[in-house]
């Protein structure tokens, strides 16, 4: 039915308020029906007020503009938007953000200050230690050079003058320890570390730097197990000082260095157990030519094979030793070779040392004292027994022992007062001193006891 809009069919009897009278009447168009917009869903959670009713009191629309529809739920300043309250009418529920972006910002402020709360929590847990790692306290370091007379201070002044001998030839090699005794490149270490070197082996030094060099042999003398050897043209060397063996005390505290095992650069410290330990090494050559004879210092510095040779100094870094044997448990006797130390090392005394040393780099070749008599290898009583087995006289004829007035079939029991046990303890006794020494003789002779003194002589050495 057609009421005026001019569109026969089409119905024209909406409920519209400004297409009814008083806001005007109809002209040749209809208005366009009204959107049809879904209406949204709110987020969970969200209050949704009802809707509100379309003011009665609308204000007419300008001439010839589009009618505007109501939305609850349109942003502000767009079409659609509902118009400001009259008086009295309450608050639109669309003022200010969307119910969506009060939401976002809530959560925001509460993210904040659950950082802030957390911030502060986080620095108080930190300061009182509960989310701290475990950090273990420590001491520093000692700080500038190590005191005069530790052990530590001896090392650093000695470990430059030592160093380690590397010898082989023949078949056979080893290895042994050795000290600078001069700028000439000089060096003294143990006979028997040098021996495996024969007359054509090789002999490598090596250095505290760990610089190298090969050595020659420039005197040996297996009597005393002392050797020395030299480098050439060899630069920056560190002679150890010696001191004095005969001012040696027990209980004085030492160190030894050495390469036990080819361990380099090793330091060990003890004291002084005895001095004038009489103790025989070596004896690897079948006629015995290389047994040596020490009136050593007993310490209890842990040798092992491969310290032979090497220095035993007092708190002062001074050598006052050389290593080279030390008393083994299994085999009961003294070793130079591949046993472990049980605590019981023997040193040949610096003053002897010294001695022999000089010699051998003077001539190649070291003395012996002697008093010139044969010793009977088969007495098993106390002291040692003049008497010979081969039809030899027992006492040299025009020798030292022959002036003195010793005769064949004496017994000598001490020298200079020191007891004497046996024929290698004798030796030992004789061979710590000089040629030319005077000494007194204690000998058993028929019941009676004898003091004969007597001037040693001398013997070329091997």
């Amino acid at each position: 039915m057609d009421k005026g809009n001019g569109l026969p069919g089409r119905e024209a009897d909406r409920e519209d308020p400004y297409s009814t009278p008083p806001y005007g009447q109809p002209g040749p168009w209809a208005p366009a029906p009204p959107v049809q917009r879904p209406t949204p869903t709110p987020p969970a959670g969200t209050h949704v007020p009802p809707p509100q009713p379309v003011p009665a009191d609308l204000p007419p629309p300008p001439e010839g503009a589009e009618p505007v529809r109501y939305d609850p739920w349109a942003t502000s300043g767009t079409t659609g938007a509902p118009p400001p309250p009259g008086p009295g009418a309450p608050p639109s529920p669309r003022e200010g953000r969307p119910p969506f972006a009060r939401l976002v910002a809530g959560a925001a402020a509460i993210a904040l200050l659950a950082g802030v709360l957390g911030g502060v929590l986080g620095v108080y847990l930190e300061r009182e230690g509960a989310f701290s790692e475990v950090r273990l306290p420590q001491a520093g370091g000692s700080e500038g050079p190590p005191a005069d007379g530790s052990i530590a201070g001896i090392a650093d002044a000695v470990l430059p003058g030592v160093v380690t001998l590397h010898v082989s030839g023949g078949g056979s090699s080893g290895t042994g320890t050795g000290f600078v005794l001069d700028d000439q490149g000089h060096i003294l270490t143990n006979a028997h570390v040098v021996r495996p070197a024969g007359a054509a082996g090789v002999i490598e030094v090596t250095f505290s730097s760990g610089d190298t060099a090969q050595a020659e042999v420039v005197g040996q003398d297996s009597g005393y197990d002392l050797a020395v050897v030299r480098v050439s043209g060899v630069s920056g060397l560190s002679p150890l000082t010696l001191g004095n063996s005969d001012a040696v005390r027990v209980g004085d505290p030492v160190v030894a260095i050495g390469a036990p095992f080819d361990l380099a650069g090793t330091v060990t410290s003890g004291i002084i157990s005895a001095t004038e330990r009489p103790i025989t090494a070596g004896g690897e050559e079948a006629d015995g030519s290389d047994v040596s004879y020490v009136n050593a210092l007993q310490t209890d510095a842990p040798i092992n094979p491969g310290n032979s040779g090497g220095p035993l100094v007092d708190i002062g870094g001074r050598v006052i030793g050389v290593n080279s044997a030390i008393r083994t448990a299994d085999s009961g006797g003294l070793d130079a070779g591949q046993a472990g130390s049980v605590g019981l090392g023997f040193a040949i005394p610096v003053n002897q040392a010294r001695d022999v040393a000089e010699q051998l780099i003077n001539t190649g070749r070291a003395t012996h004292p002697v008093i010139g008599v044969t010793l009977d290898t088969g007495y098993l009583g106390d002291g040692a027994r003049i008497g010979s087995s081969n039809g030899q006289p027992a006492v040299v004829p025009g020798g030292p022992a022959e002036r003195a007035g010793v005769r064949e079939g004496d017994i000598i029991t001490a020298v200079d007062g020191d007891r004497v046990r046996s024929g290698d303890e004798l030796i030992v006794r004789i061979r710590s001193r000089r040629p030319g020494d005077e000494l007194t003789l204690t000998v058993q002779r028929g019941g009676q006891e004898l003091s004969l003194p007597v001037t040693l002589g001398e013997s070329s050495g091997d």
